[in-house]
């Protein structure tokens, strides 16, 4: 074999080509299975109540296979409860973007009508509808209950932030329960949501800022 001359100067190593940065990784596919089995757990709570929340609707709900629905919840309570948050963080978001508009509102009626779009739900009567009743079902679930409670003071900042832009010395407790209320006043009596949600919030503008102003 023949030796190599230990003269003959030696090649030198190739350099390595720098790693590349690793990309973040991607969402996995189980988190994105678990997200959609939330998310099709948050809805069937909107269209037919807790109630209508089993293993069986939310799987078909979000197209997964039944298992699924057991593997990453430990039963029924915690899947719902984890959708409840889901539905406030939704409502808080869309709170805080009719609070971001640039325009505000002077007149009690303009003003009355922010209000309505921040707190009320979208949609048409059968939406709004079914909005209210599944707030009405949630007091029949401790796992929904507990989530819509425990993280409503997300949703209250988002309120009284609206109402600070409009100059209103309002709690955003009492205007919430004033929507909410004359919601379920309407459904109740077989009427319209909005311009009943509309009259009597205008009513309380309307009365708060005369009590700014120092009048009766």
């Amino acid at each position: 074999m023949t030796q190599a001359d230990p003269d003959r100067p030696r090649r030198p190593a190739a350099a390595r080509a720098p790693r590349k940065p690793r990309e973040p990784r991607r969402q996995s596919r189980g988190a994105q299975r678990r997200d959609a089995i939330v998310r099709a757990a948050a809805e069937l709570i909107l269209s037919e109540g807790p109630a209508g929340v089993t293993h069986r609707t939310v799987a078909a709900q979000a197209d997964v296979p039944l298992a699924a629905t057991t593997y990453y919840f430990s039963g029924l309570d915690e899947l719902v409860e984890t959708a409840g948050r889901l539905l406030v963080e939704r409502w808080t978001a869309h709170t805080r973007e009719v609070v971001e508009r640039e325009d505000v509102p002077t007149g009690a009626a303009d003003k009355a009508e922010r209000i309505v779009d921040a707190i009320g739900p979208s949609g048409d009567d059968a939406a709004v509808r079914g909005f209210y009743e599944h707030l009405v079902a949630a007091g029949r679930s401790a796992a929904l209950g507990r989530a819509y409670a425990e993280t409503r003071d997300g949703l209250d900042d988002a309120v009284s932030a609206l109402l600070a832009k409009l100059g209103l010395d309002i709690s955003p407790q009492l205007i919430v329960a004033v929507v909410d209320g004359a919601a379920l006043t309407a459904l109740s009596e077989g009427r319209s949501v909005r311009p009943v949600a509309l009259q009597l919030t205008r009513e309380v503008v309307e009365q708060t800022e005369r009590h700014q102003r120092g009048e009766r």
